[in-house]
């Protein structure tokens, strides 16, 4: 694979170690982040690092592991499988105790030094709540 994908991948590493640190030590300080499911865009590495940090609260033996991430001379787009059980808030909502499995796809853009200068991520907010049990599933 190519240094991008590898870069992504240890990425995904850090917060399985909950790495925090490393997780953003490759990250240009001006780094956005754009969480499409929820609407919400990080403009900073702190931003970002507070962003990971809450998502590991809320999934506290939270994994992601690779399914596939293709590379390219400026990016990385991966597709990644979370699991893990809500034993802390999640946004504005109480834990569940439930577990939940999905797939989620990552874009990262980097400069030509490798450093990450922006992310996209995409994945269906419905199915987590179905899951987390705070909505109903739709029925048609």
């Amino acid at each position: 694979m190519g240094k991008n994908a590898d870069a992504h991948r240890a990425a995904l590493e850090h917060w399985n170690r909950r790495d925090f640190g490393a997780r953003v030590s490759t990250l240009v300080n001006n780094f956005t982040h754009e969480d499409r499911a929820s609407g919400r865009t990080v403009t900073s590495r702190d931003e970002f690092k507070a962003w990971v940090e809450d998502w590991a609260k809320a999934f506290p033996d939270g994994r992601l592991s690779e399914i596939s991430c293709i590379d390219s001379d400026d990016a990385s787009v991966a597709i990644i499988m979370m699991s893990g059980t809500n034993d802390g808030p999640f946004g504005p909502f109480p834990p569940t105790g439930r577990k939940v499995e999905f797939r989620f796809c990552e874009v990262m853009r980097y400069d030509r030094e490798g450093r990450v200068v922006s992310g996209e991520l995409f994945f269906d907010l419905l199915s987590v709540m179905v899951q987390l049990g705070h909505v109903q599933p739709p029925t048609g």
